[in-house]
């Protein structure tokens, strides 16, 4: 084999209005690791889709090159097994089947129609080893974290022999420890050979690991930079990315917060399955007029939960406390309870619970307040195309037309749908959970000069955020929680990492 693993050559990739990679040109070296850069939009899960079959030969212009050999790839089976496998942002995982079944789900061999049962949970765990998960290989999907899912997708991975594995932001849904140790996993994949390419966002993880960083913008190859040889930076790599310096990542802010808006006592909140498990534990917070307030914590310490409680109890077997909502009691039994009384609320899955995929931009953003632009049952289509657009306009939401499907638009212009739809219902407190989860730094800053602006006009906001950088920059004050239970709350001026991080394990 060759000095390159992979060669692109002059590829293009065209949807409907849109040109997604245009005359794209890259070589990743064996056995390197490979990152790619780029806002949202800019073209990496597409051209990452284009070389491992998701997009078959046909579909697109130009050529790819793998072990030397020119791929003629109709499906992702095909890459496969080639030695070639992809892991999407969304993990493609059963929840319903054990470890093991969904490692070899796909590629199970037979004798005489039967599967050797006994021989599959003996061989998984060579794969498990390898990617350092202890779990019995019986165990439920569903019953794992979301990190520890990640792990299973790679160990799939492994086990069909892979030289070229490819990670589309593998560290989007994992706390600081679950991505330290999956970049060492990728690390210790590099000495066993085999070439890895990681899509992400987090530029500190790139540097941290990658040996060569190509940068995308507007469907186009920018630049590709040896990391160590040419000493890459988190600016440089912005400056490509978004085409200017991006000097404030966190808008300027005169904090003016009111009196109280909203006030929680005491609490508590049962698991949906085990009734006798708290998952939160005697919580309370206030928050004010024109604040925004941060929920700091590790994966699993309750934020989430704790939000979709009090949101008209979505999450949670039940619920018990007390919740004031402008000095009043207020009991919200529904989600249309909760919106009726000034509440909004924005999920962290915004593909699962946020978006309706298939239906149009437009569609997505008037659901939240077609009582607003109806009559009698009726949806006035002149006013929800203006609803529409006054939020294209207003949030710069990229895309040809609001008539475009949802799903076809990059993360951060599909978070954006998300939060056009919260506003359209114009809430007096809103909820966001992970708002600039898997969605690129010049896209962040838009979605962060959008939570100053509603701040600014007095809107209250609570956000939930696993990037501490994220939490300093934008809120008055931080609660810290693990474990289920509120640790402490620290001001903006006094907040710290260091600090944030020993509330959270210490208290």
């Amino acid at each position: 084999m060759g000095e390159y693993i992979l060669e692109i050559k002059n590829l293009t990739k065209d949807f409907p209005g849109v040109r997604a990679l245009d005359n794209v040109s890259l070589k990743i070296k064996q056995g390197e690791i490979h990152s790619l850069v780029g806002e949202n939009g800019a073209g990496k899960s597409t051209l990452m889709s284009v070389i491992s079959g998701v997009y078959p030969k046909g579909d697109y212009e130009g050529k790819v090159f793998f072990k030397e050999k020119e791929t003629h790839y109709h499906s992702v089976k095909d890459s496969e097994k080639e030695g070639l496998a992809i892991i999407h942002q969304e993990l493609a995982l059963s929840p319903y089947l054990s470890i093991y079944e969904n490692i070899f789900l796909g590629h199970m061999q037979t004798k005489f129609g039967i599967i050797n049962w006994n021989y599959y949970i003996k061989e998984s765990n060579k794969y498990l080893d390898q990617v350092g998960l202890y779990e019995p290989p019986e165990t439920l999907v569903s019953k794992l974290g979301v990190g520890k899912q990640q792990l299973v997708e790679i160990a799939r991975a492994l086990s069909k022999k892979v030289d070229l594995l490819i990670l589309d932001e593998p560290t989007s849904s994992l706390n600081d420890d679950e991505s330290e140790k999956l970049l060492n996993l990728i690390l210790d994949f590099k000495k066993q050979g085999i070439t890895c390419v990681m899509i992400s966002h987090k530029l500190n993880e790139v540097l941290k690991v990658a040996d060569t960083v190509t940068v995308l913008r507007d469907g186009k190859s920018i630049a590709s930079y040896d990391v160590k040889k040419e000493k890459l930076t988190e600016e440089q790599i912005i400056r490509d990315m978004v085409g200017r310096d991006l000097t404030h990542r966190f808008p300027d802010r005169k904090s003016r917060p009111g009196d109280t808006i909203m006030e929680v006592r005491n609490w508590s909140v049962y698991h949906p399955d085990y009734h006798a498990i708290k998952v939160v534990d005697n919580a309370s917070f206030c928050l004010k007029k024109g604040e925004i307030l941060a929920f700091c914590g590790p994966m699993g310490a309750g934020r989430t939960e704790l939000m979709m409680s009090i949101f008209g109890g979505s999450y949670g077997y039940r619920s018990e406390g007390e919740l004031y909502i402008n000095g009043k009691a207020a009991y919200l039994a529904s989600s249309r309870a909760a919106m009726n009384n000034g509440l909004g609320y924005i999920s962290e899955d915004r593909k699962g619970l946020g978006l309706i995929l298939i239906q149009d931009i437009k569609t997505n953003i008037s659901y939240s307040s077609l009582g607003q632009i109806s009559r009698m049952g009726v949806v006035n289509n002149e006013q929800e195309i203006l609803l529409a657009e006054k939020f294209r306009k207003d949030l710069n939401i990229r895309t040809p037309s609001i008539n475009q499907i949802t799903r076809n638009l990059s993360g951060g212009n599909q978070q954006k749908v998300v939060v056009s739809r919260s506003l359209a219902a114009d809430p007096e407190i809103f909820i966001v959970d992970e708002p600039t989860r898997g969605i690129d730094v010049g896209a962040k800053t838009e979605i962060y000069n959008i939570l100053n602006d509603l701040a600014a006009a007095g809107k209250s906001i609570i956000m939930v955020s696993s990037e501490l950088p994220e939490a300093l920059g934008m809120a008055d004050r931080i609660y810290v929680m693990n474990e289920g239970k509120i640790k402490g709350v620290l001001k903006h001026e006094e907040a710290t990492q260091e600090k944030i991080m020993h509330l959270a394990l210490v208290g």
